[in-house]
């Protein structure tokens, strides 16, 4: 079976103990309510789950300030990603390079011509508005990710509204993934939702994977404005895709908003710490707004490897389309976990020299 490359894939290592810096999520774990929820969940799972998930869709409501019917929750956002693909059918597609690979695997198997739109790293790899150049109409769909995976560049506030209007105009359907939305840092936050009544055709969406750290339990949400759309993604893919922990600990999660704040308070002096530590030793690192960092070296090609040797797995991105081998992506854990990392990192280098 050919491997599915990903960060968290823990597994593919053995029984080692190993500290995960390739998965990025919120770094305070999950909250003990949402945990409690999951296994009281457990004693209700003789029972089928709710299929339109009413509990969890009316307490995601309340939260992001829409009305139930505007959302969607499926078994993470690759899920949902799936369930687009198949209820759009697009023909066309645009996708960034580099970006999260599941956007172009989900589109690919379901046919579509994929359009990879390739940001530089000498301009950070920024989304710039050379993209709104390269929009023409007779595209089918635009994904975008913000924060970019594995940059954690934003795209900033004016571009993106600019790119919703464009895409609503030429009937292009703009799919906007905010996984990590909710642990950028809040001046970088951009906030789409007032645009979902005036562009149907943009969709959003949301990860309680990574705000609520809970990946082995799989969930997801997207916000859309079209009920027509919402239908076809209800028809897309089976009834009971949100299992009833899930749903019990997403209702859960709901009543913390404030832990992906707390998770950023903890990331950012730590993101900085991880930079400057990081350029120190050499490699060049660029400057993240989100709770991960990408870093190159052309040198150390096999730093996976040297760091998995230490009991350390950090995520190799050289199957990102636009970056190649050197490139690497780590998350931005505790100060404990950060520091164990740095020290693993400065052996491997001293031992690089000698």
């Amino acid at each position: 079976m050919k491997q599915v490359i990903h960060g968290g894939d823990i597994y593919a290592w053995g029984e080692r103990e190993l500290l995960d810096f390739s998965a990025s999520l919120n770094p305070l774990g999950m909250p003990e309510e949402v945990a409690r929820a999951a296994v009281e969940g457990v004693s209700a799972a003789d029972r089928y789950p709710d299929p339109q998930c009413r509990a969890l869709r009316r307490a995601i409501a309340g939260a992001e300030g829409v009305s139930p019917e505007m959302v969607f929750c499926g078994n993470g956002a690759a899920e949902l990603l799936d369930r687009l693909a198949l209820a759009l059918r697009p023909h066309r597609a645009m996708v960034l390079a580099p970006t999260f690979g599941e956007y172009e695997r989900s589109l690919r198997a379901n046919g579509c011509k994929v359009i990879s739109h390739y940001l530089k790293p000498e301009r950070e790899f920024d989304v710039t508005e050379d993209l709104l150049r390269v929009l023409r109409p007779g595209l089918d769909l635009l994904v975008l990710c913000n924060p970019n995976n594995p940059t954690g560049r934003t795209i900033p506030a004016p571009l993106l509204a600019e790119l919703c209007r464009r895409c609503q105009a030429q009937d292009t359907t703009l799919v906007v993934d905010e996984s990590f939305l909710s642990l950028t840092d809040a001046e970088y936050q951009t906030d789409l939702r007032p645009l979902l009544a005036e562009c149907p055709r943009l969709v959003l969406l949301r990860s309680l994977t990574k705000s609520h750290a809970m990946p082995g339990l799989r969930l997801g949400y997207l916000l859309c404005g079209d009920p027509a759309l919402l239908e076809r993604v209800v028809q897309a893919g089976q009834p009971w895709g949100v299992s009833v922990p899930a749903q019990c600990a997403g209702v859960a999660a709901m009543h913390r908003p404030d832990w992906p704040r707390l998770g950023r308070e903890m990331v950012q002096p730590q993101r900085r710490r991880l930079t400057e530590e990081l350029r120190k030793l050499g490699f060049r690192v660029w400057d993240s707004r989100a709770n991960y960092l990408l870093f190159y070296s052309a040198r150390w090609t096999d730093l996976q490897e040297q760091l998995l040797q230490r009991d350390v797995l950090i995520r190799d991105c050289a199957d990102f389309a636009g970056l190649g081998t050197g490139y690497y992506r780590i998350a931005v854990r505790t100060e404990a976990e950060n520091t164990r990392l740095l020290q693993t990192l400065k052996e491997v280098c001293k031992e690089g020299r000698a």
